[in-house]
């Protein structure tokens, strides 16, 4: 790998400085800074109720009530709508499935593209990867919950994200559908999708991301890889109300 390929690599596709959002006198996000390398699998934890959903609310323009300052490989997106942020190249899926009930499968991909394109064959090909191609034609609202979360995370490929922000994407989801899911992940990753992932299982934290960034109470307590932040106390204390 030559020098310009790893720089653009270690360049970050996302960068936030300075995230504040209050809720009443609450402060959900309080100062947040942190920045994304381009290529990566970075995991976001923390005890619930600690501002990981808001900070992808406000990332991805769901919530445009946060202050600071968000940059998309570069460029500004803070305070563009949602659209126009997928536009740009970034992602997102939810912590509960948001499946178009009354449509089919295929048409619950189909209208995530971005392309005027034919996309159809993408979106049974992407059906044929996670072996749901059989159901391309039943309504949304016939899936179970756990491959709804599966097609709500195919949706969002439809669009060739560079940055996608997986908010729980496992929970409720059988074991057999989980592997497909973090399978693809990495595949994906592989080809230079990068990611942002809140997730509980530790052990998916530590096999999937190469950087962990651990939020408590609305702030960035610590950053680091899996091993730095397993026994630091100050996480602990987050998670577990005192040191271990």
């Amino acid at each position: 790998m030559n020098t310009v390929t790893i720089a653009k690599l270690l360049d970050p596709i996302l960068k936030v400085e300075h995230l504040c959002r209050n809720f009443g006198g609450v402060k959900a996000l309080d100062n947040v800074d942190l920045a994304i390398s381009s290529g990566s699998i970075t995991g976001l934890i923390g005890p619930n109720g600690s501002g990981k959903t808001t900070l992808f609310q406000c990332i991805s323009g769901v919530d445009r009530g946060a202050t600071g300052r968000v940059w998309l490989a570069g460029k500004s997106i803070t305070g563009l709508r949602p659209h126009r942020i997928y536009r740009n190249g970034l992602a997102r899926t939810f912590q509960l499935s948001r499946v178009f009930p009354q449509l089919t499968v295929l048409e619950n991909l189909l209208v995530a593209s971005t392309s005027k394109l034919n996309q159809t064959e993408r979106a049974l090909d992407l059906l044929r990867q996670v072996k749901l191609e059989s159901y391309a034609q039943a309504l949304g609202a016939s899936l179970s919950y756990g491959q709804q979360k599966l097609i709500e995370f195919l949706r969002v490929l439809m669009s060739d994200p560079r940055l996608i922000l997986l908010d729980e994407p496992a929970a409720g989801v059988n074991p057999t559908l989980r592997a497909v899911l973090w399978d693809m992940v990495k595949r994906l990753n592989a080809r230079g999708v990068t990611f942002m992932i809140v997730e509980h299982n530790m052990q998916v934290i530590e096999e999937l991301c190469s950087k962990v960034i651990v939020l408590a109470e609305g702030k960035v307590l610590i950053e680091g890889n899996f091993r730095e932040i397993r026994n630091n106390k100050q996480v602990l204390d987050a998670y577990f109300g005192r040191a271990r």
